[in-house]
């Protein structure tokens, strides 16, 4: 199945989203948040998007909806975060840096799960994205988290495309991700016909995409893109807990002809 046509009918729906500019973005800022995912088949997002129109705003930066995402995921050289959460460990970290392409933003993050199911999210402002991490960065982690910076390193970049939407309602934003691909210095691996929403809110909400997703009859998945993209480019890694999540996940992807693609990529730069 040929890609273009969905992304042909999301461009002609969204346009049609009354916009929010990204200094109006504040009141949804949500660095202390709630969160839930979803994996959708491409070919149901032009449905959902129309369903959603008169209720959310999208956002638009520099005249585009479509925002290209470059993160840059770290770890221990013994995936030491990424068994933190396969394990079910509370009070979790993840680390990145993260280049917002359309505004030309880059920001160094450190993610933190509680053991209250919170997400509650920090970040600095950073001129590049480095591979190790020095001065600024390695001084945040020294100040937030028990890490110890010397130890962690960029393991795997996650691109895509993304699509946010904030309630008209509610202290809500949603946002949803497409073409996404990970790589590290020797392989790529691509998902084109899956995109992963994510709803975010501060508490309780009413949420009309959570309905429509339940009008679909699309469950929630909480596997991370992280962990997703780590067993996606190391299969020989612990994934016991997560084999239910992958397996449905595939399952659902297999139903079209444009299965993720894998490629070698030994001239991939990861700095």
């Amino acid at each position: 199945m040929n890609t273009k046509r969905y992304f042909s009918s999301i461009s002609r729906i969204s346009a049609f989203f009354e916009p929010i500019k990204l200094e109006e973005m504040d009141r949804v800022k949500l660095m202390d948040r709630l969160d839930v995912k979803y994996i959708i088949p491409i070919h149901q997002l032009p449905v959902i998007l129309l369903a959603l129109q008169e209720h959310y705003r999208m956002l638009t930066v520099n005249d585009r909806l479509l925002s290209p995402y470059e993160t840059l995921y770290y770890d221990t050289c013994d995936f030491d975060l990424y068994h933190a959460h396969h394990d079910g460990k509370l009070n979790r970290y993840k680390i990145r840096s993260r280049d917002y392409v359309n505004s030309d933003q880059k920001f160094f993050e450190i993610k933190f799960k509680n053991n209250r199911g919170r997400t509650i999210k920090n970040r600095i402002s950073l001129p590049y994205i480095e591979d190790q991490l020095y001065s600024e960065a390695s001084e945040f982690v020294d100040l937030l988290t028990p890490l110890d910076p010397a130890e962690l390193k960029g393991v795997l970049w996650v691109d895509y495309s993304r699509m946010t939407l904030v309630s008209k309602a509610t202290t809500e934003r949603l946002t949803i991700d497409l073409n996404l691909t990970y790589r590290d210095h020797f392989n790529r691996v691509s998902y084109p016909m899956m995109v992963i929403a994510e709803v975010k809110y501060e508490n309780v909400t009413n949420s009309l995409f959570m309905e429509i997703m339940r009008e679909q009859r699309i469950k929630q998945c909480s596997i991370s893109k992280y962990c997703f993209g780590i067993i996606s480019l190391h299969e020989t890694i612990k994934q016991n807990r997560f084999k239910q999540k992958i397996s449905k996940i595939h399952k659902l992807i297999s139903q079209y002809d444009d299965l993720p693609s894998i490629s070698n990529t030994r001239s991939v730069s990861m700095v």
